[in-house]
């Protein structure tokens, strides 16, 4: 028999879900404050409304023991946005955790290591994607999003959509980039995707609505 305190739980839980959903916030961002809540609510029965300090600092201290500083501020985050958005109270725990602030560098690929991925990369679709990631210096979020439409060939430039952030930005289009993709295309003819699945084969490939696989990248 499910609990009073279990019931409010499922309804705030609702409520949550509402809320995140008319913020805007992109799916990973969602699913990873939800998560959080139902991980929350498992930890203290699904009394979650009137945490003390004490009990904050003994849920997140044992969720440090098994996980990453990156989950335990992303549940930081969700509860914050739970209390503010739908209990309507005031967050109070401001300083309640400091995650060490690492600065990592990306791995810079040099040329020579960038000509022997593309060597080795047999698939048609895979070497020009790599290419096209390299030489525009693009995501690979933002490699599998590209359509027809973004690329610019008259002003030399690629339109990058839902970049970091939820920003757009531009960038230039190398005139070899412009060609093999130019090239590229005319193998698959899609009217929309740039990178479409090619599951269903070069026929399959121009009537696909979803773009490459990511497992296979």
């Amino acid at each position: 028999m499910t609990s009073p305190s279990e019931r409010k739980f499922k309804r705030n839980y609702k409520k949550l879900l509402q809320h995140l959903d008319l913020k805007g916030l992109r799916p990973k961002t969602i699913e990873a404050y939800s998560r959080a809540i139902r991980r929350i609510g498992d930890y203290f029965n699904h009394e979650i409304d009137d945490l003390s300090k004490q009990q904050l600092m003994d849920y997140f201290s044992d969720l440090l023991a098994s996980h990453s500083w990156s989950t335990v501020k992303l549940d930081l985050y969700g509860l914050k946005f739970y209390y503010t958005h739908v209990l309507e109270k005031t967050w109070v725990n401001v300083d309640l955790i400091k995650p060490p602030k690492a600065q990592r560098l990306p791995d810079i690929v040099t040329v020579e290591e960038a000509k022997h991925l593309f060597m080795t990369t047999h698939k048609l679709s895979y070497r020009v994607f790599y290419f096209t990631l390299y030489s525009l210096g693009l995501r690979l979020g933002e490699g599998l999003r590209l359509q027809v439409g973004d690329i610019d060939a008259v002003r030399q430039r690629v339109h990058i959509r839902d970049s970091k952030g939820n920003k757009d930005r531009l960038v230039p289009l190398p005139d070899a980039t412009r060609d093999v993709l130019r090239r590229f295309w005319s193998i698959h003819r899609n009217p929309v995707l740039l990178f479409p699945n090619r599951h269903g084969g070069l026929r399959g490939a121009q009537d696909a609505t979803t773009p490459l696989d990511r497992g296979g990248i």
